[in-house]
């Protein structure tokens, strides 16, 4: 199976990676300056799961090369309408997309660019991030990517993604309900992403402090109502389950918007938190805690320019 993916950094170089250690005819499609990276130093993987360096195939948006079986895409997103440009020239009539990106929106630009049926569900849960160099450095236990139909059919297609994608040292799983896994990874990081990043503090003293445990729950709370006025397959006590969750996570973990804010780069406000609230305004839902998370990432995106 032919496998593009989408960039090469900390999420599609990981996994991306993992696939090229097991063996699997994988391509990047990078920039220049990746591209250039990559060519100096070779795909290099440091991780708790084991290190591995390669010399990956790469391409460009503006190289020819035959369609694809499938298209694994992990890129921000507000990165997200040049991710479908340049990977459109790949795109043929049986190709897969996967894509792996937090949030909801994207599923619908994607199935506007390319079509329902191409469109496959996904997340992953990972911490990694690119060093100076380029190096993927991959830290926790947790590397997973989920992945099936929205549907929740096993289609033969769907079957033979799980095949080329077994036996990785990377956990990839093919999943029955993947839109409601969707829907409550973008719950949990909706809270976690939104309380780290208001307080500017790792969730640890915010889950001490009373106003800061307060709000997480509020959080959880308001978002989880409005992704059930859109209809989203929420499980019954999912709420429960994530702030268990919550409590459970080491004290000084960040999310990667927090990490990202530090590092004073783009956020992804208006995907993550402008989506809930414009359903929240149409579906006449209060959601005064996700107000106060979007306006201080759009203080903080004025702040930056």
């Amino acid at each position: 199976m032919r496998i593009l993916v989408v960039g090469a950094g900390a999420v599609g170089g990981y996994f991306g990676g993992r696939l090229v250690e097991k063996g699997e005819d994988v391509t990047f499609l990078v920039r220049e300056k990746r591209e250039h990276q990559l060519k100096e130093h070779g795909l290099h993987i440091e991780s708790v799961h084991g290190d591995f360096h390669c010399q990956p195939k790469t391409l460009k948006a503006e190289e020819k090369a035959e369609p694809f079986d499938v298209i694994i895409l992990s890129t921000k997103a507000y990165h997200l309408k040049e991710a479908i440009d340049s990977m459109t020239p790949f795109v043929g009539e049986d190709t897969m997309i996967l894509p792996l990106l937090n949030g909801m929106s994207h599923v619908d630009d994607m199935m506007e660019a390319f079509g329902k049926e191409k469109v496959l569900g996904g997340l992953c849960f990972v911490e990694s991030t690119l060093d100076g160099s380029g190096k993927v450095i991959q830290t926790s236990p947790i590397h997973d990517l989920v992945f099936g139909e929205r549907s929740g059919e096993r289609t033969e297609r769907i079957i033979k993604l799980e095949d080329a994608f077994s036996g990785t040292k990377a956990n990839f799983r093919l999943s029955d309900t993947i839109e409601q896994e969707m829907w409550h990874k973008y719950l949990f990081i909706t809270t976690l992403s939104g309380v780290t990043s208001l307080y500017r503090a790792p969730i640890g003293p915010i889950r001490d402090n009373v106003e800061g445990a307060d709000r997480i729950e509020a959080v959880l709370s308001q978002a989880a109502a409005v992704m059930r006025a859109l209809g989203a397959p929420l499980a019954e006590k999912i709420e429960e389950t994530l702030s268990g969750k919550i409590r459970e996570m080491g004290y000084s973990m960040k999310s990667s918007l927090q990490r990202d804010m530090e590092k004073e780069l783009s956020v992804e406000a208006d995907h993550f938190y402008g989506y809930l609230l414009e359903a929240a305004d149409r579906n006449s839902v209060e959601v005064p805690d996700l107000r106060l998370i979007y306006g201080n990432l759009k203080i903080y995106e004025l702040a930056s320019r």
